[in-house]
């Protein structure tokens, strides 16, 4: 039986959450059936991870949504492969592909990784994203959500069609905790008696690093004892280290950049934090609960179907670093709190989220869609 060809469309080719979800499900589908392709606006690390894994990558550059300069060139590309199938993952790849696709009547699947819009943009803003998000899943056969919370904000707001919920998913055997790790404490010079609070993300508006710092400045005036170590890069990241100086806490906070290593880094932290303004379905947060982390994060969208307050980790308001240095002071002083946690979220995360179920229930979706056509 000839095998579906399916285009993975992605934003970049930097590493964030949706970006490893096209990775690790364009790794994981059943080659048998399945013959993804990996397509990326720009060039970066996910590329470069995915062609050594043997997967087929193209990269048509541009930076913007709805970026028309580029559309004939990914038609053309559409055309030249053959594909059976187009998805789409987040706002801009979607809206750089869903043009050549209806132009060459290929059925287009639209995953929302987070919406475009959020409450704390200007009306004018977030009405345009809202319209735009209307027509991107207008003109989808099928639009998946990664989270309820996502899907529900879409039917409400513009009475979205033919919808489907697939939470995200975790490498069960790559972030077991019972794995060798290489030893990040030791190479960061982080002695063994130190709490590490792990800050791990793409350092954007969204993930409210400033929230975060403060937080650590809290912290540090009654706790000598904790290292905050933010892993990653982005355009607030030199305000952050502007931050920390200002805040005087740069000798308690160590910054890196973008690293692939994460096992690695959630195997040398005690703590996951997560202070996002908005969430589709955070990764970072499954990554660390299969690795046996305490988490703290903020109750937004799909992190709200993740976590349960007290059980599976802890909630704080957003914006709120006062109560996020209260929280994570609580985890690091309640030893029996904090293996409650970890081990419930570590469970539950190990029972609903593995890459397998993720596999199966897109697969399913690409099979109905190609027989529907």
């Amino acid at each position: 039986m000839k095998r579906i060809k399916i285009l993975e469309a992605i934003r970049q080719g930097k590493v964030g959450g949706g970006e490893t979800h096209v990775l690790e499900l364009a790794t994981n589908l059943d080659k048998t059936k399945f013959e993804p392709v990996i397509l990326a606006f720009t060039p970066g690390p996910m590329i470069d991870e995915a062609n050594r894994r043997g997967i087929r990558t193209k990269v048509i550059y541009t930076e913007k949504g709805f970026d028309v300069t580029v559309w004939r060139e990914v038609k053309k590309f559409m055309e030249e492969e053959k594909f059976d199938i187009i998805h789409a993952h987040g706002t801009r790849a979607m809206s750089n592909v869903f043009w050549s696709a209806k132009s060459l009547h290929l059925p287009l699947i639209y995953t929302v990784h987070g919406w475009s819009f959020h409450k704390d943009q200007k009306y004018a803003i977030r009405r345009m994203r809202e319209l735009s998000e209307h027509f991107l899943t207008s003109v989808a056969d099928m639009t998946v959500c990664v989270s309820e919370s996502n899907e529900k904000d879409g039917i409400e707001l513009f009475n979205m069609k033919r919808s489907k919920v697939i939470y995200n998913a975790v490498d069960i055997d790559k972030f077991n905790p019972d794995n060798k790790f290489n030893d990040i404490r030791s190479e960061l010079g982080i002695t063994t008696e130190k709490t590490v609070i792990g800050f791990i993300v793409r350092v954007t508006v969204q993930k409210d690093p400033f929230t975060m710092l403060k937080a650590m400045k809290i912290l540090s005036e009654t706790d000598d004892n904790t290292i905050l170590l933010i892993v990653g890069d982005g355009d607030l990241k030199a305000a952050s280290v502007d931050l920390a100086r200002e805040l005087k806490i740069e000798n308690k906070v160590i910054f890196q950049p973008f690293r692939s290593d994460i096992p690695d880094i959630l195997n040398a932290i005690d703590i996951y934090c997560l202070p996002s303004l908005w969430e589709g379905f955070p990764i970072g947060i499954l990554e660390s609960m299969a690795m046996g982390k305490a988490v703290v994060a903020t109750p937004v969208d799909g992190t709200c179907e993740l976590i349960k307050d007290g059980e599976t980790g802890l909630f704080v308001d957003t914006g709120d670093s006062v109560n996020l240095a209260k929280s994570l002071l609580r985890l690091i002083n309640d030893k029996e709190l904090r293996r409650k946690v970890t081990l419930n979220a570590s469970e539950f995360t190990r029972s609903n989220f593995g890459i397998s179920r993720l596999v199966s229930e897109v697969g399913e979706v690409y099979s109905e869609i190609r027989e529907s056509k």
